[in-house]
């Protein structure tokens, strides 16, 4: 049977077991890579040591501009490795914001070949 037009082409993230795989846009999937790099800790990929920025771990540590600033410059560097080819790679900006115990982290880039701009938050309490 061929594709629809309409039909979107990406794997949706993250992957289940259980109904096969899903289909997402590709505003979806970029979505769902960003996720996959805030909460996979450093060193939990076996084969990619580097990938991740553990940022659920984040949420137990002091919350002030200092972090913030390391997370950005941390959370970037696993951003513009994952989504290459996807994103342009300079225009990826990570805003990183706390109050008590939640932390809040905006993300921002430029699809490649198209240049549509899309943004996403996140936020992250001691709780969830």
């Amino acid at each position: 049977m061929a594709q629809r037009l309409t039909d979107p082409p990406y794997l949706k993230f993250p992957l289940r077991i259980n109904g096969g795989p899903k289909l997402a846009s590709r505003a979806e999937h970029i979505r769902g890579q960003i996720e996959q790099v805030l909460y996979t800790l450093s060193g939990e990929r076996v084969f990619r040591p580097e990938f991740g920025a553990g940022v659920k771990a984040l949420v137990f540590e002091p919350n002030a501009s200092a972090l913030w600033q390391v997370t950005e410059k941390r959370i970037s560097a696993s951003l513009i490795e994952s989504l290459a080819g996807e994103v342009e790679p300079k225009s990826i900006k990570v805003r990183v914001e706390g109050d008590n115990e939640r932390l809040t982290i905006t993300i921002s880039y430029v699809l490649a070949a198209i240049g549509f701009e899309d943004q996403h938050q996140f936020t992250f309490s001691a709780g969830s």
